[in-house]
């Protein structure tokens, strides 16, 4: 299973599926920044105390555990099983549908501060648990090597694009409301390339489709 980075970039670049998944991916990466820089500008608005960030942050850090590991414990098994892998993946997408969406039409710190932990505490109990299944039904090449260059030059390449692609939006003068707005249609593409990835894993896993 050796192989340089190129390996992972001609594995994914022969599979649809893969692809799909790069796809996924910097949605994911692209819309978490968006909400980080916004969460940032709101609570510096809010909060001129250095002292007081820091307990907010806190405060969020602990819902996120608390939340995150009593959904692990009672809901992520049987989320998937209710609804399948497509609905699964879909749910924190849809979650930035509405969450991007309330921003833009009211940058509050409750709402930004209620979206994050939501958002955070289901990549940790729902996202990710669905990102691994997503890989499941790859051969060994697929599993190791494309997911290898996935995990690291899409997702951390992409948390860097992203970032300049906010700077930029700022740069035009866009709005802290104008960038969730433009997040909102980048948000619904990411619920729809989660439903397809989902229903493609279903099929393939059942054999009625091939491996790519």
């Amino acid at each position: 299973l050796g192989g340089s980075v190129l390996a992972g970039v001609r594995l994914v670049w022969q599979s649809p599926y893969l692809i799909g998944i790069c796809m996924f991916m910097l949605l994911f990466t692209t819309l978490a920044t968006f909400l980080y820089f916004q969460q940032a500008h709101i609570v510096r608005d809010n909060f001129a105390d250095p002292a007081q960030r820091t307990a907010l942050f806190a405060a969020m850090d602990l819902a996120v555990n608390g939340l995150s590991l009593a959904t692990q414990i009672f809901l992520t098994g049987r989320i998937v099983r209710r609804i399948g892998l497509g609905w699964t993946l879909a749910v924190i997408p849809l979650l930035m549908v509405a969450g991007f969406l309330g921003l833009a039409l009211m940058p509050a710190l409750g709402v930004v501060v209620a979206v994050q932990i939501l958002r955070r505490a289901g990549d940790y109990a729902i996202m990710r648990p669905g990102r691994e299944m997503l890989y499941v039904v790859l051969g060994k090449e697929e599993k190791y090597k494309a997911k290898n260059f996935i995990d690291t030059v899409i997702y951390r390449g992409g948390d860097a694009v992203s970032a300049w692609v906010y700077a930029g939006l700022q740069a035009f003068g866009l709005s802290a409301a104008g960038i969730s707005l433009t997040a909102v249609p980048l948000a619904c593409a990411w619920v729809w390339i989660s439903l397809r990835l989902g229903n493609r894993q279903e099929q393939m896993a059942a054999g009625s489709l091939p491996g790519k």
